[in-house]
């Protein structure tokens, strides 16, 4: 498994600035948060999803190259334990 977030770059209040992703081998999303500016989290997973959020169906590109194809995008690996952090707060929060 792999980690990552990605910080979006945008004035859109109706899109994610932040997001989670927990990656499988290949590189599909397995579990997804998406955070907006006013705190709110919509999270994702192969059996059910909050709001817009939603698994790319796709695997991600290398972090390398996403942030070269849009500079909107600032991806870095994380740890499990940082993506657990944030989903086991926002899981709450989107479910609630």
């Amino acid at each position: 498994m792999k980690y990552i977030r990605l910080k979006w770059n945008h004035t859109n209040p109706d899109e994610p600035v932040w997001i989670f992703s927990e990656l499988d081998d290949i590189g599909k999303e397995v579990r997804k948060i998406e955070c907006f500016r006013n705190g709110f989290c919509d999270v994702a997973t192969a059996t059910g999803s909050s709001g817009t959020a939603s698994l790319m169906t796709l695997p991600l590109p290398d972090l390398k190259v996403l942030a070269r194809r849009d500079p909107e995008f600032e991806p870095h690996e994380i740890t499990k334990d940082e993506f657990e952090q944030v989903w086991v707060k926002r899981q709450y929060k989107a479910v609630s």
